[in-house]
């Protein structure tokens, strides 16, 4: 990141959603549906949902894991990703969010790829791992409750083969974690995960500006 980065003025911003996502219309309504919400800060964006569908057919995916889920769209974009046999397994708690993906994976017409899993995340990937799971998986999406970060990567980095990458999402944190005046949990847990992977020699890694931040690692 260098002084010449641009920062996204509200022109700008339009500008790239107009010119750098190839949204379909479910994927549209989709975020118009969850604009409305309280919580929609926790829907990612369109431009994060076409870079994230670009490395997922780099590299080959077929089997997706992604934790946190929401209204589904980035579940959405990985699956119209995916091969008609791929597959991806979605962690989340709340019955009231994935009923709204749910909804519109049916509409979007890749409801057969996707595999959603209610429940503590870190049962259910204990349970692919105990079934096999481990090397089995080709791109994996972090997007949940911060404090967990490091155990959820921990679990993806087994599941992943070698090749395979993992993408987390919000390290940056509203960019909280450059500012030591904030000691919240989350933002902590965030400093940490950001330290860890750095230091982390079993993949490469890369922090990009992207959304709230987005840490690509890819296992070496």
């Amino acid at each position: 990141m260098t002084a010449r980065t641009l920062q996204l003025t509200e022109q700008l911003r339009r500008y790239v959603l107009a010119h750098g996502a190839r949204e379909t219309p479910v994927q549209r309504a989709l975020r118009r549906a969850t604009r409305r919400m309280p919580r929609a800060s926790m829907q990612i964006g369109a431009e994060q949902g076409a870079l994230m569908q670009l490395l997922a057919r780099l590299a080959g995916a077929r089997r997706c894991i992604e934790i946190g889920t929401f209204t589904g769209y980035s579940a959405l974009t990985l699956a119209l990703a995916l091969p008609p046999r791929g597959k991806i397994v979605c962690c989340d708690l709340s019955e009231e969010w994935t009923a709204i993906a749910r909804r519109y994976w049916k509409r979007a017409r890749v409801a057969h790829k996707i595999d959603l899993r209610l429940g503590p995340a870190l049962a259910t990937l204990d349970a692919l791992l105990a079934r096999g799971g481990a090397g089995r998986y080709d791109f994996a999406f972090i997007d949940a409750d911060k404090e967990n970060y490091a155990a959820y990567y921990e679990r993806c980095l087994k599941l992943v083969r070698k090749g395979g990458l993992i993408a987390a999402d919000n390290t940056l944190w509203g960019g909280t974690v450059a500012y030591r005046f904030a000691t919240d949990a989350d933002t902590r847990a965030i400093r940490a995960f950001n330290r860890k992977l750095l230091r982390d020699r079993r993949v490469e890694m890369a922090l990009l500006p992207i959304g709230d931040g987005l840490t690509l690692a890819l296992k070496r």
